[in-house]
């Protein structure tokens, strides 16, 4: 059946706001129409090329600023087969460094956060100042060669971008706003340094982890995997930026999805978004096409007894997802009010596996209390207990799409035209490691 698109989507003035986050679309460019090798995602060998050439090789998402406030607060966080701590300094800024002991390799802390003045190994108790220098070598005067060539631990590049700490393993890697590039400026208008961290889940998941990443890049999937997202949002015909590594898509919300016929009356999803807006659907008197521009109407008029600050966002941001994946592995649901963060992860070992990180984050009005940081919830392979309907109704599809890849009947990936971010992210996985 060939869907007719019934939406109109007016988009805001970017000259009414220059210094926000971009609107225009990108060109469009050709990336062909191969199929994506399966192997990819089944191979070994290829998973090692990806670490060889990608993961010790760019910017890597550590953590939020404020997950670590204090001087010698540290965050201990794994990425394939190295494991890295990100800590405070007492000058206030962040240094990175590989969590292993120069003494004889033993890892200084679980994943996870955590408090060290100094960092003190279990083993035999060499101790490391925050800033990684040697704070005590026990029984220095019996090692005949004197102290290790180093000055501590081992470090690695460390800087900070929109609210959240990145981190490298290579030493030699490019200034963190030229890995980003096109994307700075996107995140600031959103000012996510007023958003509090409300949740913070791992999921081991059997899947490769490009797997995961595709399943938040495309929105071909939503009638079938997401029926109940069509009565909230356009799923069709959507703006697709390819940046030079980087990409986004824009999904207005409250709007029916050109898939579904007409409806008598404002559908639970769409009431939802009235009443979160602050706004009462049973008063509502206007069409169902004119939710979405009566939603940032009213936003945009009573941000200021909200307690919140939308100056610095176009009308469109105010409702729709701005949808980005920061490559290699960060995808950012990013809304106004609120954002939804995921980390894909590859698996040490194993390009069958992977783990997925979700991070909320909630605007806090102005003179609330925030709420404490939420506790880290690790949920091993096989976990039944619930992420959500969205994230449980992806996880879903991706073990059966492992299993299915792995099979001697499939020989790769056939995307379509609504699939185009995913091209574009194979296109510049191919660009590091050289195919």
């Amino acid at each position: 059946m060939k869907v007719i698109r019934k939406n109109k989507i007016i988009r805001s003035d970017p000259k009414e706001n220059p210094n926000g986050t971009p609107l225009e679309k990108t060109l469009d460019i050709d990336l062909g129409t191969q199929i994506i090798p399966k192997e990819r995602y089944t191979s070994k060998e290829f998973m090692e090329k990806e670490w060889e050439t990608i993961w010790t090789k760019v910017w890597l998402l550590g953590c939020r600023e404020d997950q670590i406030p204090d001087p010698g607060d540290y965050i201990c966080t794994n990425i394939g087969r190295e494991s890295v701590l990100i800590v405070r300094q007492r000058d206030g800024g962040f240094k990175a460094f590989h969590n292993v002991c120069m003494h004889r390799g033993n890892r200084l802390a679980d994943e996870g956060l955590g408090h060290a003045e100094p960092f003190v190994c279990g083993y035999h108790g060499w101790k490391y100042d925050s800033d990684g220098s040697f704070a005590d070598i026990p029984d220095i005067e019996t090692f005949p060669q004197g102290k290790p060539p180093c000055n501590g631990l081992s470090e690695l590049p460390c800087d900070t971008w929109a609210s959240f700490v990145w981190f490298s393993l290579n030493v030699q890697v490019e200034p963190l706003e030229e890995y980003l590039g096109e994307l700075i400026g996107h995140f600031e208008p959103y000012h996510f340094e007023r958003m509090a961290m409300t949740r913070w889940v791992t999921a081991e998941w059997d899947c490769n982890w490009k797997a995961s990443v595709d399943a938040f890049a495309e929105s071909y999937h939503t009638a079938q995997t997401h029926p109940q997202l069509l009565w909230y949002l356009e799923d069709l015909d959507l703006q697709i930026d390819l940046y030079d590594r980087h990409s986004r898509y824009l999904v207005p919300f409250g709007l029916l999805s050109p898939r579904v016929e007409s409806v008598g009356e404002i559908p639970p999803p769409l009431k939802a978004m009235l009443h979160s807006a602050g706004m009462d659907p049973a008063s509502y008197e206007g069409s169902m096409n004119d939710i979405r521009v009566a939603v940032q109407q009213y936003k945009r008029e009573t941000q200021i007894e909200q307690g919140k600050d939308f100056s610095e966002l176009h009308d469109e941001q105010l409702t729709d997802d701005f949808n980005y994946l920061v490559f290699p592995n960060v995808t950012t649901n990013t809304h106004s009010d609120d954002l939804m963060l995921f980390r894909h992860r590859p698996h040490p070992d194993d390009p069958n596996k992977m783990f997925f990180d979700i991070w909320m984050f909630e605007l806090i009005p102005e003179g609330e209390e925030w709420p404490p940081l939420p506790k880290h919830d690790f949920r091993p392979a096989g976990s039944s207990r619930s992420l959500g309907i969205v994230i449980d109704q992806d996880a879903s599809n991706l073990a059966t799409v492992q299993e299915g890849m792995n099979s001697a009947g499939f020989p790769g990936l056939w995307l379509s035209d609504q699939e185009l971010r995913l091209r574009h992210f194979h296109k510049t996985i191919s660009d590091y490691v050289g195919e």
